[in-house]
């Protein structure tokens, strides 16, 4: 390697030459020189201030992180107003399974049935969700006490659903005791009653002499008291009837016929449809009679029978 240096004054030049190790400690003081340099190069880029386009990206990214934060606590609050909702529904079923339960054993108590064959007094299934409003922050449990909620409702649900089978079954066994009990032949034609003349031989009211009476008379004392019959039943008669006067027939089914005689006022034609207790006739004296009452017969399989057996509540 050569070095060359030109004097001015001397207007001249110079040249030297450079050996090997001459040369390489040469390098090592140039390359001490750069490396500073170029630290020192890199730590005031370092220190320089974002460009625009940096500041806009940090804007949109904190833009971005907002809005996913509206969105968590939208969605929280809607969670929280859910559950909120499915708990006030928790309530009312189980209120309204509670008032089932009550009217299911009541029905049951005064319905005499026995205590096997309906269960409204077992224990009443209850829960829910119970979660403090601090808990509600939090995403997982949020999700869990919703479908806690959901279970909860989906099992009172069921237990609605087999009280509403017992209750339209209770419904059904009463009802069939209740049409049971109106074809039943026993009752009480008038009310506050006594028995003016019984059933069977007896002095005639008219001749004195010895006769059968096929009936029970009954009576108040007055006219114008309202005849009952004492079942359900078709009436196969409505009108005069020699010796009766104004007379009801209601046939009952199973061979059972009653008739109401010396009626003021009829209150129902033939074939209507009666039920137990439904006001028929007006007490009167119509036909053979000495005075307002009512002549009760009950004829069975076509043959007269003492209506005293059929009748309920009557001073004789």
């Amino acid at each position: 390697m050569k070095l060359i240096f030109i004097s001015e004054k001397l207007g001249g030049s110079k040249a030297f030459f450079l050996g090997r190790w001459l040369r390489a400690l040469l390098s090592l003081c140039l390359l001490g020189t750069t490396i500073p340099s170029v630290y020192f190069i890199f730590q005031e880029l370092r220190s320089e201030p974002p460009s625009l386009s940096d500041l806009n990206s940090d804007i949109e990214l904190q833009k971005r992180l907002l809005e996913q934060a509206e969105k968590i606590g939208f969605l929280q609050q809607k969670s929280n107003n859910e559950i909120s909702a499915l708990t006030a529904r928790l309530g009312t079923l189980q209120a309204r399974l509670s008032r089932l339960d009550s009217l299911g054993l009541r029905i049951t108590q005064l319905a005499n049935l026995d205590d096997g064959e309906f269960d409204f007094d077992g224990e009443l299934p209850v829960g829910g969700p119970s979660v403090s409003v601090t808990d509600l922050s939090s995403p997982s449990l949020i999700s869990n006490d919703y479908w806690a909620a959901e279970e909860a409702i989906s099992d009172l649900t069921m237990h609605l659903e087999d009280r509403e089978r017992q209750l339209l079954f209770l419904e059904e066994v009463l009802d069939r005791r209740e049409a049971a009990n109106n074809r039943q032949v026993f009752g009480q034609p008038l009310e506050y009653s006594w028995v003016a003349s019984k059933f069977g031989n007896r002095p005639d009211p008219f001749t004195g002499k010895n006769s059968f009476h096929s009936g029970i008379d009954l009576t108040t004392g007055k006219a114008g008291a309202e005849i009952r019959t004492i079942a359900s039943g078709v009436v196969t008669w409505a009108g005069p009837r020699s010796g009766y006067g104004l007379l009801v027939e209601v046939n009952h089914g199973n061979g059972f016929v009653t008739r109401y005689a010396h009626s003021e006022k009829l209150l129902v034609a033939i074939g209507d449809v009666v039920t137990k207790s439904q006001k028929i006739a007006h007490v009167g004296s119509t036909g053979r009679s000495t005075g307002p009452h009512v002549h009760f017969e009950v004829y069975k399989n076509g043959r007269i029978v003492d209506p005293a057996t059929y009748l309920s509540n009557t001073i004789r």
